[in-house]
């Protein structure tokens, strides 16, 4: 099965929409962590 089903299942979106949320609040918490550094 390949990761990037043009057509995905419904566990797959969800599963691929929790990845991208996480992702998403990672990146956020290194920009502000580089913003705050001195």
């Amino acid at each position: 099965m390949p990761v990037l089903d043009p057509n995905p299942r419904d566990g797959q979106k969800k599963m691929l929409i929790v990845f991208g949320s996480f992702l998403a609040i990672f990146v956020i918490i290194a920009v502000i962590a580089t913003i705050a550094s001195p």
